[in-house]
């Protein structure tokens, strides 16, 4: 049986909901999986009007009570959009609380088994603060739900894999967070994550934080202090860590294969590599929850929302990769 995809519609003042509609109306993606849009169906209908896509939806109250018929699209309607006070393109507390409620919603559907895994339209931090909400992000917010210690971020473009050691924080914190403890975690977490992929013996790359990581602690003790105990920690417990590896060199050698993946040091460090080599195709999965997560490597894009000019390309392949790892961890699970 086709997987079961939660799709969460995000911030309904993005461009979540087209690419939503965008996304299942053109792409057969049917196929691969069984898509529930998790969301408001009054904002889909919205959109759907707006900006004229030949969409038809069916509305349901759970995952059992789906169609899953390429006829009509199943929506989860949980509301909470005030569609007529919508502001397209604007930060809002409304949309901001909604967005949450959509991904703790499919986050418990997830974990009961309603669902397969989920697939995230992306959410508006700025809004989910005007909300109330202390979160970072998604990630955050689907980790403390399911209860997990230890949780992360892994960007997926073609054979480059890439998790970060710390996500939304002030540079200057991510320079603190380089402990021995925190990079052995990661990299623990990493290998694991990998042999779920179905890799047998990953093959783990430390990125440095400072030029030449570090030179032996020359330009910066971050290295010598935290990066380099880790991984002879790693090493020890038998996980196949290696490096530090310079951060300017260590993207192109996961790219040409020479590792399963590359533990990043910081947000932009591994955004950098992920959208250089290849903008509007990274994918990014969390690694340390008990259940599939897939998401799109950009954000809500409030200057293009509503005008019909979205590229839906990578919200597909966001769908295709979590029909992939659910198909795949239903066969582990045989």
């Amino acid at each position: 049986m086709r997987p079961i995809l939660g799709i969460t519609m995000g911030d309904a003042a993005g461009i979540g909901p087209e690419l939503i509609l965008k996304a299942l109306a053109t792409h057969g993606v049917d196929r691969c999986c069984r898509p529930l849009v998790i969301g408001s169906l009054a904002t889909m209908e919205f959109y759907r009007d707006r900006l004229r896509i030949p969409v038809r939806f069916h509305s349901v109250q759970s995952a059992a009570a789906a169609r899953y018929e390429p006829c009509a699209v199943d929506v989860l309607d949980l509301g909470i959009v005030d569609v007529p006070r919508l502001k397209i393109g604007v930060v809002d507390a409304n949309p901001g609380v909604a967005a949450v409620v959509y991904t703790q919603e499919a986050g418990r559907m997830a974990l009961r088994g309603d669902i397969d895994a989920i697939v995230s339209a992306p959410l508006n931090k700025e809004a989910m603060r005007a909300a109330g909400y202390r979160f970072e992000g998604q990630t955050e917010i689907l980790g403390e739900l399911a209860g997990s210690e230890r949780y992360g971020m892994i960007l997926l473009l073609g054979n480059l894999r890439v998790m970060m050691l710390t996500t939304h924080c002030a540079l200057q914190d991510a320079c603190r967070a380089v402990t021995k403890e925190r990079v052995l975690g990661m990299l623990t977490l990493a290998d694991q994550s990998l042999r779920a992929f179905g890799i047998d013996s990953p093959r783990i790359a430390v990125a440095g934080l400072n030029p030449h990581a570090g030179e032996g602690g020359l330009f910066g003790r971050e290295e010598v202090e935290g990066s380099i105990p880790a991984i002879e920690a790693a090493r020890a417990s038998g996980i196949n860590a290696l490096g530090p590896i310079p951060a300017d060199v260590v993207f192109l050698k996961a790219r040409d294969g020479a590792f399963d993946l590359v533990l990043a040091m910081y947000h932009d460090q591994a955004n950098m590599a992920g959208k250089l080599l290849g903008f509007g195709e990274v994918v990014t999965v969390i690694a340390g929850i008990p259940f599939i997560r897939t998401s799109v490597g950009h954000g809500t894009a409030f200057d293009i929302a509503g005008k019909g000019v979205a590229d839906e390309k990578n919200f597909v392949l966001a769908i295709e990769k979590a029909a992939e790892l659910a198909s795949l961890k239903k066969g582990q699970a045989r």
